[in-house]
């Protein structure tokens, strides 16, 4: 039986993990020198912020307070910090930790999607949310390939 508690606490830390990519594209855009990266950052970060209105959205219909604030200083993701900190050493870097975060991102909601205890309703949210990280994930690991082919 799915627990309000249970169901609250994964998706806000979904909705942390997903603050934190929306901040990592925010930074990976504000440093990228390719006007064409910037665009794509800007589109991705937006995107990622939509993801978290809607499981916030979730969140308090369950009757909880939903996160509105990134992890960016816990452990688990620290790849956003690098993703800032990279962005100095040009686009193929940023693009290569841009492709990292999303594995991370990936992973944290394919976890999510093999948790047993989460309600249908959650379950269904979280499946619509994984659709815009999948394909952020696929398009990011596309810009990689296509940043390497250029080198």
């Amino acid at each position: 039986m799915a627990r309000p508690e249970h169901d609250i606490e994964v998706l806000n830390t979904l909705i942390e993990t997903t603050l934190d990519s929306a901040d990592g594209y925010s930074q990976a855009a504000t440093r990228a020198e390719q006007s064409g990266y910037k665009e794509v950052f800007i589109q991705w970060a937006d995107d990622r912020r939509q993801v978290v209105t809607q499981l916030q959205g979730h969140v308090r219909r369950l009757g909880g307070t939903p996160e509105d604030d990134g992890s960016i200083l816990a452990a688990g993701h620290r790849m956003f910090l690098k993703l800032r900190d990279s962005v100095t050493s040009g686009d193929e870097s940023v693009v290569d930790e841009v492709e990292r975060g999303e594995d991370f991102i990936k992973a944290k909601y394919e976890a999510a999607l093999k948790d047993e205890k989460l309600s249908p309703d959650v379950r269904d949210a979280v499946v619509q949310a994984y659709a815009s990280v999948k394909s952020g994930h696929d398009q990011a690991r596309d810009l990689k390939k296509q940043a390497h082919a250029r080198h």
